[in-house]
């Protein structure tokens, strides 16, 4: 009888792991076949960096944060910008249609130096650059790496310092180098919708998220394996790797505009924001009332001008 159990558990384990793979296939088809590349790709140094291209006018870098991709800048935000400058949205090494950079250890610094070398290979010179959550700790990077390459930081609710607590438990599992791959294609292949909707209303809140984000921001692309890999190891690092960085913003005399809201719950306000302009001169801040985690959505109007703002103190405009 035992026998018999254990060959009916035997056969409903791998009946249950064949069937995970074959949804995680078919959303993967799903992806590309929903979601291809909207813009351009240019090889660097060996390596596929994908971007959108367009506007005219000073040059202009927009990146992306965590979990996200060149959609969720170009849901709305990009088209506002194109009449005044010649906008660069990449995709973040990993994330997107950006191959990643390594398996593990795929750090700020080596992300800052791919996109400011791809800059330079478009053909951009000294652009700001402006990052969203993640993106801010690029575009700090860039400005402390690549001082000859960078006109102004714009950071929106940028995470740029170290902060306290415990590790991010989600984050940790899927970047463990064994559990996380097999947690990652569960994901891919029983994620509810539910979920999903819940999890983008989470990034969003206070504020609703917009009418139509979900459906153009490219969930299949969110929750590809890889992608969901790549995306938790960078988040489980990004701790360590401001608290090496950080150290050397004070050195810094470019020009960073900061906007953060003050109902950020993802990215504190002090700890983060309200820091660096403790810390830089240069530095000058926008705090949004009620505003969450997401301005370049919910509060464009602010957005805009703090890039105004910076384009204009680099003497761009």
């Amino acid at each position: 009888m035992l026998k018999f159990i254990g060959f009916g558990l035997l056969f409903l384990l791998v009946s249950f792991t064949v069937l995970t793979l074959f949804r995680v296939g078919q959303n993967a088809r799903i992806a590309a076949r929903d979601f291809p590349p909207p813009g351009k790709f240019i090889e660097v140094n060996g390596h596929r960096v994908h971007y959108v291209e367009m506007g005219s006018g000073p040059d202009l870098v927009l990146v992306h944060g965590a979990s996200g991709n060149t959609r969720d800048l170009t849901f709305s935000l990009a088209g506002k910008l194109a009449d005044d400058y010649r906008l660069i949205i990449f995709d973040r090494p990993g994330l997107g249609h950006t191959p990643a950079l390594g398996r593990r250890g795929v750090t700020i610094s080596q992300q800052a130096r791919l996109l400011s070398d791809a800059s330079k290979a478009i053909g951009l010179k000294n652009p700001v650059v402006a990052g969203q959550s993640f993106g801010g700790a690029i575009a700090m990077a860039w400005a402390v790496e690549h001082p000859d390459n960078i006109s102004a930081a714009m950071l929106m609710a940028g995470a740029t310092y170290p902060w306290e607590g415990p590790r991010d438990a989600f984050s940790a599992r899927l970047a463990h180098p064994v559990f996380g791959p097999i947690i990652a294609r569960l994901i891919t292949a029983w994620a509810p919708q539910d979920y999903v909707a819940a999890s983008i209303e989470s990034i969003f809140e206070p504020q609703p998220a917009p009418k139509g984000y979900g459906a153009s921001v490219g969930v299949p692309l969110v929750l590809r394996p890889a992608t969901l890999i790549a995306n938790a190891q960078q988040r489980d690092d990004l701790r360590d790797q401001v608290r090496a960085l950080h150290t050397h913003y004070k050195d810094l005399t470019l020009p960073i505009e900061i906007v953060h809201g003050d109902a950020d719950t993802i990215v504190g306000l002090s700890v983060h924001s309200e820091r660096m302009v403790q810390d830089v001169g240069s530095a000058n801040l926008t705090v949004l009332p009620g505003i969450g985690h997401m301005p370049q959505h919910v509060s464009q109007t602010e957005v805009i001008a703090a890039i105004h703002r910076a384009a204009q103190r680099a003497g761009l405009r």
